[in-house]
């Protein structure tokens, strides 16, 4: 494979070979083929597809998330988008801070393994060793009791004098352990958050009944389907937002061992990439396949043992009913 053919590969899979996708089927095939993808770009680039390049069939000229205001492809864009949400062909993962990251259903349990709350059920406890600040406690505790709720509602029920940025940091601590998400939008009354939980339940099980091994040699499998072929340090820095480096050279390495890797020449570059299906095989295997029970192991994938991870940290998020679910994209605002 040149160079060429890879670039033309990962424009086929991720539509921005000039044909968009424009209907909420469209959406649905395009999330679920590719697994994950983050809604608009970010700076500097990540190599993972987009949504919002998937829709205008093209890499060239992509608004971020600070201009999509001004861009009139992001506002259609959105509305399919959250319709995709509402449907539960996908889900939201708040992990890249300044942009959403889109996953698949078949694929989101698999992340609920890897970076979720592992007790989902227990009260959040504060203190000194806690990951959630007793504010964030506070919120959860509401959400729990009247969700699907608004912001401005949550901030009713809490009292006070709390500002909306002191909300926005509380609500980031429960996203980014996935115990809370935005489950829709009314132009009237903003995003609605809701416990992980209680919005779906099914995949948070079968997430938490995963070894984080397990879940992340999947995951890495699925990424390298997506981007076709990359260097092994393209695969750790994508991953690093979530695990340390090391447990992603692990997985990568188990995975070269069990012959689900394979090393390429693309270039001058050495990359990783999934071998063809040997012709033994009926048809093309899928490491991730909806419709199965979650637990069932991918072929010939033998995960290392799971160590510690360490809870990962947001960068640069500010999150708002306008950069996530809005019908119609506002300019932000400054702080």
């Amino acid at each position: 494979m040149t160079e060429q053919e890879l670039h033309e590969r990962r424009n086929a899979k991720w539509h921005t070979d000039g044909q968009p996708i424009r209907t909420g089927d469209d959406a649905r095939e395009f999330i679920e083929s590719v697994g994950f993808c983050l809604m608009y770009p970010l700076r500097p680039p990540v190599l993972v597809p987009t949504f919002i390049g998937a829709w205008a069939g093209s890499h060239d000229n992509l608004p971020t998330w600070q201009h999509a205001f001004a861009d009139p492809r992001a506002k259609d864009a959105t509305e399919v988008m959250v319709r995709t949400l509402r449907q539960k062909h996908a889900f939201e993962a708040p992990l890249f801070g300044e942009t959403d990251m889109l996953v698949s259903a078949s694929v989101f349990p698999y992340f609920y393994g890897l970076v979720g709350d592992r007790n989902p059920r227990a009260a959040i406890k504060t203190g000194t060793r806690s990951e959630y600040s007793p504010l964030a406690a506070h919120v959860f505790q509401v959400i729990q009791k009247d969700g699907p709720i608004t912001k401005s509602h949550m901030a009713e029920l809490l009292g006070g004098s709390l500002s909306e940025a002191a909300i926005d940091r509380a609500l980031v601590e429960l996203s980014l352990k996935l115990r809370i998400t935005r489950v829709d939008y009314r132009a009237d009354q903003g995003a609605f958050w809701d416990v992980m939980l209680r919005w779906c339940p099914d995949a948070v099980r079968e997430g938490m009944n995963l070894s984080i091994a397990e879940a992340l040699t999947a995951l890495v499998s699925k990424y390298l389907e997506c981007v076709v072929a990359a260097e092994q340090t393209e695969v750790e820095e994508f991953f690093s937002n979530f695990i340390g480096r090391g447990r992603v050279r692990e997985a990568v390495n188990a995975l070269l061992a069990a012959r689900e890797f394979q090393f390429t020449h693309i270039g001058s570059k050495t990359m990783l990439q999934v071998p063809p299906p040997r012709p033994t095989q009926a048809a093309p295997r899928k490491l991730v396949r909806p419709g199965q029970p979650i637990a069932r192991r991918p072929r010939g994938l033998r995960p290392t043992a799971a160590k510690p991870v360490a809870t990962p940290v947001a960068k640069n998020v500010t999150p708002s009913d306008s950069a996530a679910l809005p019908v119609a994209p506002e300019a932000p605002k400054s702080e």
